[in-house]
């Protein structure tokens, strides 16, 4: 058996494999797979609006937002963001936590000017700043709720009198949250939604409607509206198995539940982090992200055997990001506690074997 702790994409539900599965071969009993349909069918029409419904109900979506799914990943709506709200004359606001939040701020930059509010660059970006001062005059303000590299994470954000934009891409659907208090929140799919193809958008209509710039089509968010998300041929298979997620999301208790659950896990990881000899936790105890646990070794010549070890025993998905080093351990909606505690249990056993080889080097070098 495997444990995938991997940063995405996402582990999924046994269930939801099989379902897509079964799909593939044939969907809903027409005779076709559901990689073959067209996206203008009755059928997929009928997964579309489900999976609408689906989002506005597990994150109580108010009735004056679209919820769209489009291409291109998470990072396609840095620039599409831009292009859409950052107006001439304007500057837009950004915070800077980290790797995806640079990212964002270069494209932003293409479009106009970008105030960046506040950064963490100091520590390594294993915090989340506080206390900074938006500005009443900015297009938007923007940050990144959970940064999957550094392993922070944003359970509030400061009162605005601007718009405010979110990429909640490896933090949404894992707990509730105030959609009212974004102007739009975007997401790639496959971190806790689906597989990679599709990026979630939930935008309010009357941010919308204060558009000015010239637009190309497949970077205007009002074409997407007001086509359902189908202005061109959607990531039909991700949005399927998108909806088939969420319903399992929903039959389990929903994000109330799943904040539970996630708490739970996280909570278990990082206690042994905490106490374990060999290991330790890289973000700011207050910022720790639930999500994406991120701890480095005292002795970083024991990583590369901690890996093999650890993989020896079904665990896969650990490493560390390449820039970061150390590990990295993502605990997505899917991945049961059960993975964890296996994971707890071969840092406790690895500490014991490495404690042991110390003691009997000890001893030799005594005698």
């Amino acid at each position: 058996m495997k444990h995938n702790f991997g940063a995405g994409p996402c582990i999924l539900p046994a269930i939801v494999l099989d379902q897509a599965a079964d799909a593939v071969r044939d969907f809903n009993g027409i005779g076709l797979s559901i990689l073959e349909i067209s996206h203008r069918t009755p059928e997929f029409e009928a997964v579309i609006n489900e999976t609408q419904g689906l989002v506005r109900e597990l994150l109580n979506v108010p009735a004056d937002y679209s919820i769209l799914f489009l291409q291109g990943g998470a990072s396609t709506q840095f620039s599409m963001l831009a292009m859409n709200f950052l107006h001439q004359g304007k500057k837009a606001a950004y915070l800077d936590t980290g790797f995806f939040s640079l990212k964002a701020i270069k494209e932003a930059l293409f479009f106009g000017e970008v105030d960046i509010v506040a950064s963490s660059k100091d520590k390594n970006y294993y915090y989340v700043p506080v206390g900074y001062q938006i500005p009443a005059t900015a297009a938007y303000f923007h940050y990144c709720s959970n940064n999957t590299i550094e392993g922070t994470e944003m359970f509030s954000h400061p009162a605005s009198s601007v718009p405010v934009i979110c990429d909640m891409s490896s933090d949404i659907f894992s707990r509730p949250i105030q959609v009212a208090d974004f102007d739009l929140i975007y997401a790639g799919a496959q971190k806790n939604m689906g597989p990679a193809g599709m990026t979630l958008v939930v935008v309010k209509n009357n941010l919308l409607e204060k558009i000015t710039a010239e637009v190309a089509s497949m970077s205007d968010y009002r074409i997407f509206r007001d086509n359902n998300s189908m202005f061109n041929t959607p990531p039909v298979f991700s949005i399927y198995v998108a909806m088939l997620n969420l319903r399992w999301l929903k039959e389990k208790g929903g994000v109330t539940q799943q904040e539970v659950e996630n708490i739970a896990k996280s909570d278990l990881l990082y206690t042994e982090i905490d106490r374990n000899t060999l290991f330790y936790g890289l973000a700011d105890p207050k910022d720790r992200s639930r999500m994406n646990v991120t701890f480095k070794m005292h002795d970083p010549g024991l990583e590369a055997e901690f890996l093999d070890f650890a993989s020896q025993k079904g665990i896969v998905g650990i490493k560390g990001y390449p820039s970061a080093g150390g590990f990295r351990v993502s605990l997505y909606n899917a991945l049961p506690i059960s993975s964890v505690e296996v994971l707890v249990k071969c840092m406790q056993d690895f500490e014991a074997k490495n404690l042991n080889q110390k003691v009997s080097l000890e001893n030799k070098v005594t005698v």
